[in-house]
């Protein structure tokens, strides 16, 4: 199946929202807990456009089916060279490789721009998100027992690393 992969757009707010909002409602994944609104996303997709970072989307037939970017791993100047990772793709995207897709092209527009570490936190349990990034070469590096709370129970995160070196 043909998939185009293109730096999202204000345009695309709407959709991301949509597609991230199922995961917000439905889901200890984000651990956001109020749905984020067009005009909120279009500010996230400009920050980090202002960061510098890459923010993806991947387009399957005309329709937005997913999407992935970088955030700054910490606000202090010495963390420049690492990010915090993320992707989410719609339910009907899920098991076909674009989520795969999505971050290696993210992860050679992270390099090329001198990035040198990838980190993903990834809410646990979640296999599915653990298989992605093990396949991709992250590694897990540590994890946090109940630091979150949704839905009434403790959730917790996982930390996995990608070293971007070339000596890595």
């Amino acid at each position: 199946m043909q998939i185009d992969i293109r730096p999202a757009t204000a345009a695309d707010a709407a959709r991301i929202a949509a597609i991230y909002n199922r995961y917000v409602a439905q889901t200890t994944i984000s651990f956001e807990e109020q749905p984020v609104s067009e005009a909120e996303m279009a500010g996230r997709i400009r920050d980090v456009a202002d960061a510098g970072l890459p923010w993806l989307v991947a387009v399957h037939q005309g329709e937005l089916a997913g999407y992935a970017y970088a955030t700054k791993w910490r606000a202090r100047q010495a963390y420049r060279f690492s990010v915090e990772s993320t992707v989410y793709l719609d339910d009907s995207a899920c098991g076909r490789g674009w989520g795969a897709l999505l971050y290696r092209q993210l992860i050679g527009q992270l390099r090329a721009g001198g990035i040198r570490t990838v980190i993903a936190g990834i809410a646990q349990p979640n296999a599915r998100s653990v298989g992605l990034h093990e396949r991709l070469g992250f590694r897990k590096v540590a994890h946090f027992p109940d630091v979150g709370y949704k839905f009434g129970g403790w959730v917790d995160v996982g930390y996995w690393q990608l070293s971007l070196a070339e000596d890595a």
